[in-house]
Formats: structure tokens, sequence, C-alpha cells
């Protein structure tokens, strides 16, 4: 009969440890101006490249021909910068959200929004307060993620709102 001995050093037993699964909300991140937004997976319709926004210039809304449908575009980045990123739309992303109300919105991105995990943990809610004073009201929570670089700090739309005209 043949007996064999384990020794499992302190490292395997670090090695074995399990790992707790921590609950996360899917979501794209997308940049605007300085910003990093994020939008919940389940509200993205699509993402279309390069798709022409017709608008008047005179404010942040435009329109766009998606499929069979009409879009109403919000340029946020002029909203929240006054800095135009219609112009974009022709040689960047459009990301096609939709409410709870099942309305399809537009929202012009330079470059194309990443597929993101987001910790639940890290999620604040913003204060009303501050919702109601600033331009960035359009959001709902806000996320703190460590990355190797520092934090990033993460908006979440809220898509229920009117977004602003």
């Amino acid at each position: 009969m043949n007996h064999h001995s384990v020794n499992a050093s302190t490292t395997d037993i670090r090695q074995a440890k399990t790992t707790v699964a921590v609950p996360t909300l899917k979501a794209i991140a997308c940049k605007i101006g300085h910003l990093n937004l994020a939008i919940r997976i389940e509200s993205v319709d699509k993402i279309l490249k390069q798709t022409p926004v017709h608008s008047s210039g005179l404010n942040s809304v435009g329109i766009a021909h998606v499929g069979d449908r009409e879009v109403t575009v919000f340029d946020l980045e002029r909203h929240l910068f006054q800095t135009s990123n219609m112009d974009t739309a022709q040689t960047g992303y459009l990301v096609v959200v939709r409410n709870a109300a099942n309305e399809l919105r537009g929202i012009p991105v330079t470059l194309l929004p990443t597929l993101i995990d987001i910790p639940l943990p890290t999620l604040r809610l913003l204060p009303e307060s501050y919702r109601h004073s600033d331009t960035l009201g359009i959001a709902s929570h806000v996320a703190l993620i460590p990355e190797p670089e520092g934090l990033l700090t993460l908006f979440l739309l809220d898509l229920n709102l009117d977004l602003p005209l």
C-alpha cells in the first residue's frame, strides 16, 4: 500500500481561496468632453457608425434616420460644454438608446463606447440638490472605479429623464 503525503504550502492555500463574485451593472462607457458617461446595457438599442444628424444648429437637438424610424438626437457635449458633437456623428458613432417609455433617442459620441461591468458597491446616488442645479443632472449615479492609473469617475445617465433640449 502506497501512502502519499500532501504538503500544501501557504502559497497553494492562498491560490485556492475562493473568490467572491461582486454584483455588477453591465453598461457601456463613453467619453463626452472630459467626462466619462455610462448607459445601462439594457437601455442600448444599437450603436451606429457614421450616421448623419440633421439639425438647425440653434440648440443641442437634431434628428437622424435610423432604419424606418426617426430618432431624436441630443448633443450632450454641446449641452454640457457648449461645444458641438453633432458633426462627429458624421465620423463618430451614434448610441441609440430606449427609455422606459420605449422612445428611441440618440447620443453622438466620437469614440466607440466600451462594455464595462460597474461593481455595484462603487455606485453612489447623486444628491437631488446637485441634480437640480447642474447640467449633469441628467446623471442619476456616480461610480468611482479603481484602475491602475487611478480612480475612474463614471456618471450613469438617467434615460428616463427628458434629455435637455
